[in-house]
């Protein structure tokens, strides 16, 4: 069975390419490199003893869609591929929505073309905004408050549409928490570019020297500690539940949200502290006002997920931070002049 991954060549693009190559499905990845570097899926090949094809293109580019769906039969796409940064969407909104709807929208014309209509999205929880309720079920109200998340809320709308009009299709929504961590081997993990905009690469690169202290958004908020709380999920268990999603739509039809989170929240604090005991270290910081449109606590309910695709998070917050420094410290600057990993 072969598999199209879209954004395949990302942090957790890349990880779903190991463990779908290490539980003998067939990958073709579909990347621009716009977000991430062709050295990681070289890295995949190394860690599961495999090969696949690997085409670089925009899904703005209807062609190269067509190129890859008529060189290859796919049965299904995992489809992660898009802009994904919450603070840039605030001030190029309009960017975010031609290139993550838009992409979306020509991908699934070509799948239709060629009656591929096995589809595993990438949303996330930011679809939920301001949660009604905590923990956060697949059935609380969707009403995401960024250009970003309001581009995963309109798929998400624009895939049931296309189910309604077609039965025929078998669609996932998996809405993603606060994914950490990295592959154990040390080999491939989270690299942004330019200041990152996540929590555990910014307290890495202060690890690594890379940045001075880490900047902790408002200490008032109603917790154990002052600090925001969210859920944070290692990124091999997300890149698992994928591979749990990918079963389902290919024996089912239908159109199905899941969460995929742990269930339990850690405050910043306790991020910190986690990192520091598993790196052996301190990690300076300094408290600044909260940022605008921060809630105090977000956690998910991921019981859907564990009841109808059998999938649990199994990594604990010691192993994300342990795997994370890991990744960082092998790996100061990410995947540039870092090939020689390789063959240490």
């Amino acid at each position: 069975m072969a598999v199209l991954i879209t954004g395949g060549a990302g942090y957790i693009g890349s990880h779903t390419c190991v463990e779908l190559l290490q539980a003998e499905y067939d990958i073709i990845v579909l990347d621009n490199y716009k977000n991430s570097h062709p050295e990681s899926l070289k890295r995949v090949s190394h860690i599961t003893g495999r090969g696949f094809k690997v085409y670089q293109g925009d899904l703005m580019n209807e062609d190269i869609i067509e190129k890859v769906f008529s060189e290859n039969k796919i049965e299904a796409v995992i489809h992660f591929a898009g802009l994904k940064a919450v603070g840039e969407s605030v001030q190029i909104p309009l960017m975010y929505y031609e290139c993550n709807i838009s992409g979306t929208v020509k991908l699934c014309n070509v799948m239709r073309k060629y009656n591929v209509k096995n589809l595993v999205f990438s949303s996330s929880a930011t679809v939920y905004g301001m949660p009604e309720r905590i923990p956060i079920s697949e059935d609380s109200a969707l009403r995401a408050q960024s250009p970003y998340g309001r581009t995963k809320q309109m798929i998400e709308e624009i895939l049931r549409d296309l189910y309604t009009s077609d039965e025929n299709w078998s669609i996932a929504l998996l809405r993603y928490f606060n994914p950490i961590g990295a592959h154990e081997s040390g080999l491939i993990g989270e690299a942004p570019n330019g200041i990152p905009n996540n929590l555990m690469p910014y307290i890495t690169q202060v690890a690594i020297g890379k940045l001075k202290e880490l900047n902790i958004f408002g200490n008032d908020y109603p917790t154990k500690d002052g600090t925001g709380v969210r859920d944070y999920i290692h990124v091999v268990d997300l890149a698992k539940g994928h591979l749990k999603a990918l079963e389902k739509v290919t024996r089912t039809t239908g159109v199905e949200a899941y969460n995929l989170g742990t269930g339990k929240g850690y405050s910043v604090l306790e991020i910190v502290e986690a990192f520091e005991k598993a790196a052996n270290l301190k990690i300076p910081y300094k408290i600044t006002e909260r940022r605008k449109g921060d809630i105090a606590i977000c956690y998910a309910d991921p019981s859907k997920a564990e009841r109808e695709l059998g999938w649990t998070a199994e990594k604990d917050i010691e192993e994300m931070c342990r795997d994370s420094w890991r990744w960082q410290s092998r790996n100061p600057n990410g995947y540039i002049l870092n090939r020689e990993i390789l063959t240490n």
